[in-house]
């Protein structure tokens, strides 16, 4: 009855809960993000033909975008957890990534989902464009406010941060 849809959470479930923690940075809110985001799919889910990626990625911006736009917060910890580190990891680099991270937690949610799609999933500008509902332009507009912000961001100065 479900078409394969349980099959595509058993392969993508993963990966579409990193995604989620890249846009909202917290395990919790990103595995409610991929549950209300699998149940919408899932609704709609014969009518989806092809590759069901964008329009799962879709929903799961579009969520963000509209708990954002509520202030939705859930559960507020009482305490924050430190992250473990790979001990292979310096305590630079660690530092480094927390720092990264704090700034991109400062983008407009749009522009930390063009960053994510982008540059962690990999997507192509015109993959995003479609995932998040906007001509090519308009990603490339967002990725390069976002870039410029993180770029003037005093604490992101203070990193050493290699180009690619």
């Amino acid at each position: 009855m479900d078409d394969g849809f349980a099959e595509y959470v058993a392969h993508r479930r993963l990966r579409l809960c990193r995604m989620a923690y890249l846009l909202t940075q917290d395990w919790g809110t990103a595995e409610d993000l991929v549950q209300t985001a699998l149940s919408k799919a899932w609704l709609a889910w014969r009518r989806v033909e092809g590759n069901p990626d964008p329009y799962v990625y879709r929903i799961i911006v579009n969520t963000h975008a509209s708990w954002w736009r509520r202030r939705w917060r859930g559960e507020v910890p009482a305490a924050s957890v430190p992250e473990t580190a790979d001990p292979r990891d310096t305590a630079a680099e660690v530092d480094d990534r927390a720092v990264l991270w704090s700034a991109i937690g400062t983008l407009s949610p749009r522009q930390r989902a063009v960053i994510v799609l982008h540059y962690f999933e990999g997507r192509t500008l015109a993959q995003v464009a479609d995932i998040v509902g906007c001509s090519p332009g308009a990603v490339k507009r967002q990725l390069s406010r976002a870039l410029t912000r993180l770029r003037v961001d005093p604490d992101m100065q203070t990193m050493k941060l290699e180009r690619v």
